[in-house]
């Protein structure tokens, strides 16, 4: 049986000593690559028992702990801010960056429903006439497009039927009365639409009054002005009895349909783009190393597990003996899990809605507490 490469009680590192190198560099990873080499040596039974590991596992399994703990905490931030980062440039990290929430994807996810509710959007929005012919009713939007050279199918979003507005059609029998006012309401252009005397002398309910009065009449005397639009077939009603024009407001389907984005810089497109970088081993306070170590120590008695594994049984005077594999295994598997688990739980904690509903019930209880000091009497 070959010699198997023991834990000989104390280590040098020197960079390079991990598989990728990714904490090398720093001082204070260097420092306690030893400190964890030989803490996880003493827990896993050194010096009263050999150790099949040497100093590059023990390495291995510290830089493994501190890549996975940055890994936990970064996702956890991705899932909190990715709507804040979604469509910024993937330009330099974000580890060290303070991460504000803004409307700024918010509003431009909305620009979509604007258009459709046409206050807004992001769409160009275009304004057509339409040819109308007496005695025909219905009028293919699409042939029209076609005939402006449009390319694709429009959308209608406004078409413009309604009747002029009655302040338009008002009439007042007593208008030039002699008081001389009517060219004091036009400067505020009001003579336009209705004589001024009628703003100045009488309330604005009578002229609201009368304004019903006129479109009332219009809509139960005379046939009213409508539409129907049906897979861009226009009816007009009634039938149209003279030639004419009917405006109307229209998206190109093609406008809609474009997928919009900036191509002159790299954006932020997924979670796999998102800038986050290895942890800073350094930056790591005395908590999560804490975590890092025990999470080491877990990786190196799995790896020992897999070590022992292999060769089953080791030679001892005048017999064998087996070794521990499966208890190793087991308890490394379940160590690893509860880690994360507590991990995360932290971080659910000390997310964003998790500490603003610990504030919102602290402010409740101070509220109720105070609630039971007595009240000071003033006596004047």
């Amino acid at each position: 049986m070959a010699d198997i490469a023991i834990w000989g009680g104390s280590s040098t590192f020197a960079t390079g000593s991990t598989p990728f190198g990714f904490y090398d560099t720093d001082s204070e990873f260097q420092t306690d690559a030893d400190k964890v080499s030989k803490f996880c040596a003493s827990r896993l039974g050194f010096p009263l028992m050999d150790v099949e590991l040497d100093s590059g596992s023990f390495y291995t399994c510290f830089e493994e702990a501190v890549t996975t703990y940055g890994n936990e905490v970064f996702q956890y931030k991705i899932k909190e801010n990715y709507l804040n980062l979604e469509g910024s440039t993937t330009g330099s990290t974000v580890n060290n960056q303070l991460i504000d929430p803004t409307l700024n994807r918010i509003v431009q996810i909305a620009k979509h429903y604007g258009t459709e509710a046409g206050v807004g959007g992001n769409v160009s929005k275009y304004t057509g006439s339409l040819a109308l012919t007496a005695s025909q009713q219905t009028y293919d939007m699409d042939a029209w497009a076609s005939g402006e050279g449009i390319s694709g199918s429009i959308q209608v979003s406004k078409v413009f039927y309604e009747a002029p507005p009655a302040i338009q059609r008002y009439f007042d029998p007593y208008a030039g009365t002699g008081t001389g006012i009517q060219s004091l309401m036009s400067a505020f252009d009001f003579g336009s639409f209705s004589p001024g005397i009628n703003f100045m002398l009488m309330p604005i309910s009578y002229d609201v009054a009368l304004l019903q009065g006129i479109e009332f009449n219009d809509q139960i005397r005379k046939s009213s002005y409508s539409f129907e639009l049906v897979n861009n077939q226009l009816r007009i009603f009634p039938v149209p009895v003279a030639s004419g024009s009917l405006y109307f407001e229209y998206y190109k389907e093609d406008d809609k349909a474009a997928i919009n984005y900036d191509q002159s810089t790299h954006k932020i497109t997924n979670i796999a783009e998102v800038p986050y970088s290895n942890p800073t081993y350094s930056h790591i306070n005395s908590v999560g190393r804490q975590w890092v170590f025990r999470y080491t120590l877990a990786l190196a008695k799995e790896m020992l597990g897999y070590v022992r594994g292999k060769y089953g049984t080791v030679p001892i005077p005048g017999s064998e003996a087996t070794l521990n594999q499966s208890d190793l295994l087991a308890d490394a598997r379940t160590e690893k899990t509860e880690l994360i688990t507590s991990l995360r739980e932290m971080l659910d904690a000390t997310g964003r809605s998790a500490q603003l509903e610990a504030q919102a019930k602290e402010a409740q209880d101070v509220q109720e507490t105070l609630k039971s000091v007595p009240m000071t009497i003033y006596v004047g």
